[in-house]
């Protein structure tokens, strides 16, 4: 299981929101690439990136830093997610250098979408799925639907999608633990693998989350992502993933 750092982009910063809401941020960095060489330094083997300005305009704001970030560090793989709405947007991204694409919004009004970005990028789509109360949040969590996240991820199978990011909000930056019971409901029925997202406080999170991966019978939970508990150094990376690949109790 891998341990991924969060990148945060608003206002060319890297924040941290509480539950999804870009009026509740705190400042960690005012230079995202000596960030990402922080993590780099910790032994990071992924970054997650989000554009939150992106997120909530439709289009890619913070994209020329993602770019950076990718140049400065070719073999690192990186997911990005914010704003990706359209082909032009997602090539923008597979051409500086960025592994993974992340559709969130458009994957839950467009579907089509997905299964046309997965056919034109094989081996590059994530679909991020931020929900409430197992309820999908759309338009940079600003919206609630009524759709269930279980039923939404049933209609990504078979198109190619390489995993899906599950986010809890009300978990995410609250520093109260991952939502275990709901990711790995989710990782039980869903043939693509699950990344789980928001609430990571500290190391035992971590713990139960990958005890309760043992007793998934679906694609299973591949990755974590952690912001807040790293940058207030809650959690420290390298014990983590240290962790998550020798399986010893801590």
């Amino acid at each position: 299981m891998l341990v991924i750092p969060a990148i945060d982009l608003k206002d060319g910063q890297c924040v941290r929101l509480r539950q999804g809401r870009m009026d509740d941020s705190t400042v960690f960095s005012d230079d995202p690439l000596e960030q990402a060489a922080r993590w780099v330094e910790k032994g990071a083997r992924r970054l997650h990136i989000v554009d939150l300005n992106g997120a909530f305009a439709g289009t890619p704001v913070n994209g020329e830093i993602v770019a950076a970030i990718a140049r400065q560090f070719p073999d690192l793989p990186i997911q990005i997610g914010g704003g990706i709405r359209n082909l032009e947007a997602a090539r923008f991204y597979i051409d500086a250098g960025v592994s993974y694409l992340i559709i969130g919004t458009q994957a839950v009004k467009d579907p089509e979408f997905v299964q046309a970005a997965c056919a034109e990028f094989p081996g590059k789509i994530i679909v991020g799925l931020d929900a409430v109360d197992g309820k999908v949040a759309t338009e940079g969590w600003a919206d609630v639907s009524e759709l269930d996240v279980i039923d939404v991820v049933r209609r990504f199978t078979g198109m190619g999608v390489v995993a899906i990011v599950y986010t809890d909000i009300s978990r995410d930056g609250m520093m109260q633990g991952v939502n275990i019971d709901a990711t790995v409901e989710l990782a039980e029925q869903s043939s693509i693998p699950i990344i789980a997202s928001g609430g990571i406080a500290k190391l035992a999170d971590i713990v139960d989350l990958k005890a309760a991966c043992k007793t998934t019978t679906g694609a299973g939970i591949i990755g974590v992502i952690t912001g807040r508990a790293i940058y207030d150094n809650k959690l420290d990376l390298a014990e983590a993933q240290t962790y998550c690949d020798s399986g010893d109790q801590a």
